[in-house]
């Protein structure tokens, strides 16, 4: 498999890895500027003072006191099994809510890349073109 290797929108990497997971402060920027409070309120913010706070609370002056992110979270601050801006066509394709402006940890996962096998063993891509 190469680089060049393509999602087929199965929808497995977000159904089995894509909830709870961390973040970096480089997502927030564009949600912050955007007032995308849409995604922010699935965003929990621990700060190095070792407050947590919903992401809705952030703002660009925050950005250099936060310790960790974390990502896909309930109104209590639990973590939910399942990213909020996931779903599926009618087609069985899977499609992301926020796909201009998704978290580097979902732009960047790209199991055909990547030696574990968990990922590799579960993602029909790579399946689909191994040797």
């Amino acid at each position: 498999m190469t680089a060049g290797q393509g999602c087929i929108q199965c929808g497995v990497c977000c159904e089995r890895w894509g909830w709870n997971q961390k973040g970096v402060v480089d997502d927030l920027i564009p949600w912050i500027a955007h007032n995308r409070k849409d995604i922010l309120q699935h965003v929990r913010i621990r700060y190095s003072d070792g407050r947590k706070a919903s992401g809705t609370g952030v703002s660009g002056a925050d950005l250099d006191h936060i310790t960790r992110i974390y990502y896909w979270q309930d109104h209590k601050g639990k973590a939910m099994r399942k990213c909020p801006f996931f779903s599926r066509s009618d087609d069985g394709k899977a499609w992301c809510g926020i796909h201009a402006v998704k978290p580097r940890v979902c732009r960047e996962f790209t199991p055909w890349n990547w030696k574990n096998l968990e990922y590799y063993g579960s993602c029909p891509a790579c399946r689909e073109k191994a040797p």
